[in-house]
């Protein structure tokens, strides 16, 4: 873990991000001619998988209280 981030806002991809942060640091050749760029593929397909997962997460939370709010107005005959 690198010692200056004790929190990140994508923990599950942090590894992938220190190494593109590591790459672009190595040198301009590497960070201007494409020598990351699959470490950015990787960090893109891992924040979209990051993404549809809070997605998910987020739908099904709505759809249970969703549910709670039907269940009140059967309740309450709205």
């Amino acid at each position: 873990m690198h010692p200056n981030l004790a929190y990140h806002k994508h923990p599950k991809c942090l590894d992938v991000i220190l190494r593109l942060e590591e790459c672009h640091k190595s040198g301009l050749f590497n960070k201007y001619f494409g020598a990351c760029n699959e470490i950015k593929r990787e960090l893109n397909d891992c924040l979209t998988l990051e993404y549809k997962e809070i997605r998910k997460k987020n739908a099904d939370k709505a759809r249970e209280n969703r549910k709670k709010v039907e269940e009140l107005w059967k309740e309450f005959r709205l």
